[in-house]
């Protein structure tokens, strides 16, 4: 069983904007705090043998300058290293580019992670899944890494999209959704249109939609 109440509730979410490269960009900020220390968080973000344990398989290169490719996911080219204090990636996925930075900082004798997650989004799209579209998935890949830092991994990376198909992960999905809409309504995003947004996400990842 994952205490899936506990786990949004120990996760902090943020959503902007900001001017990046070729105009304004939409971000959202999802960090998480663990018990293990910097090194052992890296070690977990960037070994190709350890991500697969509660990610997915990785290949590549992961160098500066390096390509990955996450099997079924994501894709890119790693812009900037500073071991092990962050990296700079593009997130290329589904035809469109966009860009994540991982920083770790200490925190007390564990570890802060935070990761934003930057694309140039017109509004129109935006409206439609908002912030969600893609904080859920990084709510449940945050999820993942908990579950190897404290090495009590409730679900195995193979079983975890039949997991989100059953009643507590469509509870997770909901609950993060949620938690979602209030980031997006905290930044100043109209009430009913962040709303509709998170409505049509949590749809969306629990088969719920028309």
């Amino acid at each position: 069983m994952i205490d899936v109440t506990h786990q949004i509730n120990s996760v902090s979410r943020r959503v902007g904007r900001r001017d990046f490269r070729a105009g304004e960009a939409r971000v959202i900020t999802i960090a998480q705090s663990y018990d293990s220390p910097v090194a052992d968080v890296w070690d977990a973000c960037t070994d190709p043998e350890r991500i697969p344990r509660w990610f997915l398989p990785v290949t590549g290169e992961l160098r500066v300058g390096g390509k990955y490719q996450l099997q079924g996911n994501a894709g890119g080219t790693i812009e900037r290293c500073d071991p092990p204090n962050s990296f700079f990636a593009t997130w290329e996925f589904g035809g469109e580019v966009s860009w994540i930075e991982l920083r770790l900082t200490p925190d007390g004798d564990g570890t802060r992670f935070e990761l934003e997650h930057i694309a140039h989004v017109d509004d129109t799209k935006w409206a439609e899944y908002g912030p969600g579209a893609v904080g859920v998935g990084w709510d449940s890949i945050l999820l993942g890494l908990d579950g190897n830092l404290s090495g009590a991994s409730p679900v195995k990376p193979e079983d975890a999209m039949a997991w989100l198909a059953s009643e507590e992960g469509r509870r997770f999905v909901t609950l993060s959704s949620e938690a979602w809409y209030a980031a997006n309504v905290e930044s100043g995003e109209d009430e009913a249109a962040a709303r509709a947004s998170a409505d049509r996400t949590t749809a969306a990842y629990t088969g719920t939609g028309s």
